[in-house]
């Protein structure tokens, strides 16, 4: 049977515990994990050594999402860092961040109205794309110095505009759905 996975992501994937990762690296070395404890490897074997099996590929899909989205790996890099973290009752207190994403939220109950609103929904698209960038420097800068409080408040932002560009991502279908 495999030996015992680590329980920290970064070290079952053998990359170092940062933001910024390797995408191409993480996935190639999924793979491998996928390979070497994949269920179908172990059908001959005992029942434990099966649930061992698909103990480890659960835990290793667990850690290949959690990396992949750039939300939940700066949550989980605060949580490695003793952070308890929870996005259910986690939201930002920055106003003037809160009032840009109340007039995002409004232009888009709107955007049905709009002369091109495919065009408007690109524009917001970028915004929000840009505002991601912008906080995740945030969130490696003060997540580098030690400034765990700052690097969670990019956290709860970041969340605002994941969810944001989701729904983006939906509405822009949808209405080009009903182009067509």
């Amino acid at each position: 049977m495999a030996e015992t996975l680590p329980v920290n992501y970064f070290e079952l994937f053998e990359i170092p515990v940062t933001y910024d990762i390797d995408h191409d690296q993480l996935q190639h070395r999924y793979r491998e994990l996928q390979k070497a404890v994949h269920p179908d490897k172990y059908a001959s074997a005992s029942s434990q050594e099966r649930r061992i099996s698909m103990q480890q590929t659960s835990l290793i899909n667990q850690a290949l999402h959690t990396l992949k989205h750039p939300v939940e790996r700066a949550m989980y890099l605060l949580q490695l860092e003793g952070v308890d973290f929870t996005m259910d009752n986690e939201t930002t207190m920055d106003a003037a961040f809160l009032m840009e994403q109340m007039e995002m939220r409004e232009a888009l109950e709107s955007i049905r109205d709009r002369d091109d609103p495919i065009a408007e929904l690109d524009r917001i698209s970028a915004d929000i794309r840009s505002g991601m960038n912008r906080i995740a420097t945030e969130f490696k800068q003060t997540y580098a110095a030690g400034e765990l409080e700052q690097a969670r408040e990019a956290v709860r932002k970041l969340q605002f505009l994941y969810k944001a560009s989701k729904e983006v991502e939906e509405l822009t279908v949808s209405i080009e759905d009903e182009l067509m």
